[in-house]
């Protein structure tokens, strides 16, 4: 009896991996160049951390979090999203104390309890940043050019970068009367969810993914009508900021993120080719999230991407080639023997080397090799161990080269060979 996996749990095949690990090498080199460094929080936290920071009323606390009780009774939940991990290991290890800023990212696993659909699983990758230290519209500024800098490195064609700024708690408190007022007068237009967040949470009103919800929206009030002059500033110095570099984001106004973390600058990056759920990732500032969390009043600022939706974007275009730069096909025990020694050398070397079985026909040794992508295969047979020179397959042009490389040449040598062509055309019965 088969075992399949648990719904919304997928297997990441071979196939698809080799394109994740191409997102994921452009990543780091990205992040290289604006010397940001790795941090890998687990994957399993106390459940307070996520309601403390998250929000109680938010969708990902109420409904969608994977928690369960340790075998001491503690409540622990599978991490739905990193910043909160990582806000909670800044402020666990002093971070704030040995470096003035922190500028951070992670890759991995976050679990949510959704309804699994193309693009939304419950269990995603997610590639994030996170810069706490910093409060100023120039390190907004700098995180979004990262942004566009990653969409550029991975090639993301016709993305768009949607911007809002939140305000802050001085502000806040005078737009969130405003959208309580304008709830309860569309209140027997509402669901049932935002029927309850008009007192509790208001600014999930806007958030809210049900058709009716969203056809109101645009006649809800909008926190850029109600920023006091210091946020007003500081959004539209970011926005000149990103201006400056031929970078504009669409304004949209509505825009609220669905954590209550966030304050002042918030944006979503949304994508053609996933239909309705299009957003690949989003992020803004959350300054006061480490004074919550038991730490100083440090600011931050950091954003996350999803790899599936991210995958599924680039799934029209062909993976990075897997194939090995070349195949030892062996014939016979001494043959194999021998070519297991001489692929140890080479991948010491850094090649990439495939050994086939040398008790295989040298047929279906070729066969094997042609699916594998490999452009030379390296013929080991008796002729050749005796002749210490290698017969090498251009699998292109059907050709083999007889006594193109000795046996030991260097990983260098052998690759010189293969380009400049070597020894004799022969054709070899296969």
């Amino acid at each position: 009896m088969k075992i399949p996996s648990v719904k919304g749990f997928h297997d990441v095949l071979p196939d698809e991996t080799v394109r994740w690990a191409s997102l994921e090498a452009s990543a780091r080199e990205v992040f290289a160049r604006y010397n940001f460094r790795e941090i890998r929080p687990p994957i399993v936290e106390r459940t307070d951390l996520f309601r403390r920071s998250i929000g109680e009323t938010t969708d990902i606390v109420e409904k969608e979090m994977y928690t369960f009780e340790d075998r001491d009774g503690t409540p622990l939940t599978l991490r739905p999203e990193g910043t909160a991990s990582v806000v909670r290991a800044y402020v666990e290890h002093a971070m704030h104390a040995k470096e003035p800023v922190s500028k951070l990212f992670y890759l991995g696993p976050m679990f949510r309890r959704e309804r699994p659909q193309r693009g939304r699983l419950r269990q995603f990758s997610q590639i994030g940043v996170e810069v706490l230290g910093r409060d100023d519209a120039a390190a907004d500024a700098e995180v979004l050019l990262l942004l566009y800098d990653l969409l550029s490195a991975f090639a993301i064609e016709g993305a768009e970068v949607q911007i809002n700024s939140l305000g802050c708690r001085r502000c806040r408190p005078a737009y969130r009367e405003a959208l309580v007022a304008w709830g309860r007068s569309k209140l027997d237009q509402l669901c049932d969810d935002c029927r309850r967040r008009i007192e509790q949470n208001p600014m999930r009103l806007l958030d809210c993914k049900q058709p009716g919800c969203i056809a109101l929206r645009d006649g809800a009030p909008r926190m850029i009508d109600h920023y006091d002059e210091e946020c007003r500033a500081h959004f539209e110095r970011v926005r000149e900021l990103l201006e400056a570099q031929g970078i504009r984001p669409h304004l949209q106004p509505y825009m609220v993120r669905g954590l209550d973390y966030y304050c002042r600058t918030a944006f979503e990056v949304l994508a053609p080719g996933l239909g309705a759920q299009n957003a690949i990732g989003g992020g803004g500032r959350y300054d006061g999230l480490v004074r919550d969390l038991g730490g100083p009043d440090v600011a931050g600022i950091g954003f996350a991407l999803g790899m599936e939706r991210l995958a599924i974007v680039l799934a029209e275009r062909p993976a990075p080639a897997a194939a090995p730069e070349f195949v030892i096909a062996p014939l016979g025990s001494a043959a194999e023997t021998r070519a297991v020694g001489m692929a140890r050398r080479w991948r010491h070397a850094g090649a990439r080397v495939e050994v086939e079985s040398g008790g295989r026909s040298l047929k279906s040794q070729m066969r094997h090799a042609d699916k594998l992508g490999a452009r030379y295969v390296l013929i080991l047979g008796e002729e050749e161990m005796a002749e210490g020179a290698l017969t090498v397959r251009d699998m292109q042009a059907r050709l083999d080269r007889r006594g193109a490389v000795e046996i030991d040449a260097s990983i260098d040598e052998l690759r010189a060979a293969l380009v400049s062509g070597g020894a004799s055309s022969v054709e070899r019965q296969a």
